[in-house]
This record gives structure tokens, sequence and C-alpha cells, in this order.
């Protein structure tokens, strides 16, 4: 299976904010999406970045209330994974557990397709577990 799977079934939709945009404005966005993390994007489109409540957190304690007037710029990650429409799941969960990461933006032509999760990745593997082991199941049966 391919990420592209996982967007057609999920959905591409993905919720953005900008370099500048402030930490309190992007906690508002995560709280209205009912999501950890975002992709930042520049101002031409392009992915710069992740930001997640993790980063915020921890940023907070350095930092203090001061934080929440900051840009975004200031706290996220920009040695972003990244991976393609084409990419094999199985390959993007190697590389989200090897890498430590959550979420990971796709980027097709250079433009963002789309992210996954590592909730999506886990999901699609339970969905294939779960067909493997209906097709022996009626493997035995017919037997």
């Amino acid at each position: 299976m391919r990420i592209a799977d996982v967007l057609r079934s999920k959905g591409s939709t993905v919720a953005t904010v900008t370099e500048t945009t402030t930490v309190t404005g992007l906690l508002a966005e995560l709280a209205t999406h009912n999501i950890g993390a975002m992709v930042v994007v520049g101002a031409d489109g392009g992915v710069v970045g992740m930001v997640s409540e993790r980063d915020v957190v921890r940023r907070l304690h350095e930092c203090g209330a001061d934080l929440l007037r900051r840009p975004v710029s200031e706290i996220m990650t920009g040695l972003l994974v990244t991976c393609t429409p084409d990419d094999p799941v199985d390959d993007l969960s190697a590389v989200m557990t090897n890498n430590r990461v959550r979420h990971v933006p796709v980027v097709a032509d250079g433009r963002l397709a789309g992210i996954v999760s590592i909730g999506d990745v886990v999901k699609v593997r339970m969905e294939l577990l779960q067909a493997e082991q209906e097709h022996l199941q009626a493997y035995i049966t017919r037997g």
C-alpha cells in the first residue's frame, strides 16, 4: 500500500500556519481543528517546518508566557522528514520510528499534498492484518 492510498481514504486537507503566526494563533488553530501538530508554510506556500503541541510545551517551560506572542518560526522544527504519495506505507512507518516523528507532510512536485500521522499508519497496518487474518481463516475453513 502507498501513501496515496492513505490520502485517498483520509483526505488530503492539511491545516497550516505561516511562519509569522503567533504561538497563541497556533494554539487557537490546533484547538479549532482538534489536532496536535500543523505544517508551517512559507510565503510561497512551500513547506518550511512542523510545529506541535509538544514544541509549545517545551518552549513555554523555557521562555514563559512571553512565548505566546512570538512567531511560530521560533519554535517550529525546520528539518523535516517528508514523503511522497508514491512511498510505501511500510517504508514511512520505519522512517517515522527511526526519526521519532509522529506527523509527516506529503509533498508532490514541491507542493504540500497531504499529511500522514502515526495513527494513520497504524490504522492501515491494522486493516491489512485484519484482511490477512480473514483470508487465512477462509482458507482454513475451505480446506
